[in-house]
């Protein structure tokens, strides 16, 4: 059995930035305070509680001498400015390419453009970028596209981590809904190619791994993604989940990971499938 796990499977770089300024933040400060989970993975956010690391929900729940760090997934402006006002230390872990679609938005409606975000309902980052327009409306799949009114002028971005089959459809509709429409290609760069290895690994394998908690909605994106490829995908929380009897006969493991799962658990899941197979894992 050969064992193949995509390159650029979990962190990316901003996430992996992330997680390293909060495990530095609590060493520095004894205690670092966050508003939600830093990632949408349980292991993860149970390591940086035994590090020191605390989830809030408000503001209010943050002591007055303890820093507040803000996740790669971006924070509304609202939050930035209740915490500015109430003095708190500020530690933006912002993803920089999340950070650039802020950016965009501002820059879209500046130009006069109805703002339409290609993304999730309330998910942290979404909540982020839509802080950054007066009125922005959220479509997360082709039938909410097609309800949508006819506009003169729009800006369109999305989600970081959308997958692009789903962009693609959504604009598709929006340009009979627009007469002037500016789309911004905000997928970032790890996410497109994370999902470029997985339609290779999926048509070429006969079993496809997804590691991700189900809580992540990349993730979950990944494994449909997979799928529609190789319906012989799984995705697992973590190497406990996985199942002997799904490698009977199979002579090829594609394996990759949504963008919050850190590398010891893809580690982890490789050394099981090993186990199972009695054969080495090799990345390409």
């Amino acid at each position: 059995m050969k064992i193949i796990t995509a390159k650029d499977a979990g962190y990316c770089f901003g996430v992996r930035d992330a997680v390293d300024i909060a495990y530095d933040s609590a060493k520095k400060h004894g205690e670092v305070y966050m508003l939600g989970d830093i990632v949408h993975n349980e292991r993860v956010v149970e390591d940086l509680a035994k590090s020191g690391s605390k989830v809030v929900k408000t503001i209010d729940e943050i002591p007055n001498d303890k820093p507040v760090l803000f996740r790669a997934h971006g924070t509304s402006k609202k939050v930035w400015q209740e915490a500015k006002g109430k003095n708190i230390d500020i530690i933006d872990a912002t993803c920089p390419l999340v950070r650039e679609i802020h950016n965009e938005v501002e820059r879209l409606e500046k130009n006069g453009r109805q703002i339409i975000i290609i993304g999730d309902h309330g998910h942290d980052e979404v909540v982020g970028i839509e802080s950054h327009s007066i009125s922005p409306i959220v479509v997360s799949n082709i039938d909410e596209a097609k309800t949508l009114r006819k506009f003169k002028k729009a800006g369109i971005v999305s989600q970081s981590t959308q997958t692009i089959e789903n962009v693609k459809e959504i604009i598709n509709v929006l340009m009979t809904k627009v007469f002037d429409l500016h789309f911004i290609n905000t997928i970032c760069f790890p996410t497109k190619q994370n999902q470029y290895q997985i339609k290779d690994l999926a048509k070429e394998s006969d079993i496809m791994i997804i590691i991700g908690s189900f809580t992540s909605a990349n993730s979950k994106r990944l494994t449909e993604l997979s799928l529609k490829l190789n319906t012989n995908t799984y995705q697992v929380n973590s190497y406990k989940d996985l199942k002997k009897l799904w490698f009977n006969n199979v002579k090829k493991v594609g394996i990759s990971a949504g963008a919050s799962t850190p590398d010891y658990l893809i580690s982890e899941v490789e050394n099981k499938i090993k186990n199972i197979s009695k054969n080495q894992t090799r990345r390409v």
